[in-house]
């Protein structure tokens, strides 16, 4: 199965990999970046590639119109996303409205204006989750919050296409080497006061060394391919499944999150 397919947030990390491997395989990449250099760079490489600002409903629509102007489409990849890390009692309501805008809202946004083409024609709907859509952890609010909205969305989606000929499908990566942790900073210095913060010096001594000081390579870090793999699979397979879990903590947080009591998963993402 080959064809053609929209894939968001093509700058880097899982969204540039992925649109890379569509195309090796035969699949016509409409891709969306937010960069000018970032497009020129995919344009360059032979793909249709579109600006795209996930926060600002006119770009979304404009987008759409673009992308159903230019002929069939058979898949969209809802890959585009950032972080905002920092302590739930220091993010302001405009942190989460920013974040939910483009993790969540935007991406909606863009799916229901495919959804009658999709309907009409058939089409695959993925969203990329991540092992935070399963289980939260600290310094990690927001983001975890996005996901969980999007698990749950996509969930009664799936539901509602059912007897359709749209099929929906979640891939829940855990670490995988990307600039995600780079591209959080300008977000956490516009929203965070964490010098006026009751956790200042927790702060320091945790989160601002992991984020301006990476430690190296997670030892469960896979490389985007992996999550390239499932997405193929996804796209590709006469019967997709539900949800794809990519790494090694995203399978433990989905038994840990069927299998264990309230307390004892709270110490296990505390400490896991």
């Amino acid at each position: 199965m080959t064809g053609r397919i929209l894939i968001t947030g093509c700058s880097s990390g899982i969204g540039l990999d992925a649109a890379r491997r569509m195309q090796a395989i035969g699949w016509q990449v409409v891709a969306t970046c937010r960069k000018p250099e970032d497009i020129a760079a995919r344009k360059a490489e032979g793909m249709e590639c579109h600006h795209l600002e996930l926060s600002d409903p006119d770009s979304v629509a404009q987008v759409a119109d673009q992308v159903l102007a230019g002929g069939p489409l058979d898949a969209l990849v809802n890959n585009a996303a950032f972080a905002l890390p920092g302590a739930v009692e220091d993010m302001p309501r405009g942190a989460l409205s920013a974040i939910f805008e483009a993790n969540l809202f935007g991406t909606h946004d863009l799916t229901v204006r495919l959804i009658p083409h999709f309907r009409e024609n058939g089409g695959r709907i993925v969203n990329i989750s991540s092992v935070l859509g399963l289980i939260g952890i600290r310094w990690r609010g927001p983001y975890v919050a996005t996901k969980f909205a999007l698990e749950g969305l996509t969930d009664v989606l799936r539901l509602e296409m059912a007897g359709t000929p749209v099929k929906v499908i979640l891939i829940e990566p855990g670490p995988i080497a990307s600039r995600i942790r780079v591209n959080a900073i300008p977000h956490f210095e516009r929203w965070v006061n964490w010098q006026n913060s009751a956790r200042a010096q927790e702060y320091r001594d945790t989160l601002l060394k992991r984020l301006y000081q990476p430690s190296g390579k997670d030892r469960f870090e896979l490389p985007p391919s992996a999550v390239s793999d499932r997405i193929v699979h996804a796209l590709t397979a006469a019967r997709p499944r539900p949800r794809y879990y990519v790494t090694t903590p995203t399978w433990i947080s989905g038994a840990a999150r069927r299998l264990l009591p309230t307390r004892a998963l709270d110490w296990f993402a505390r400490h896991g």
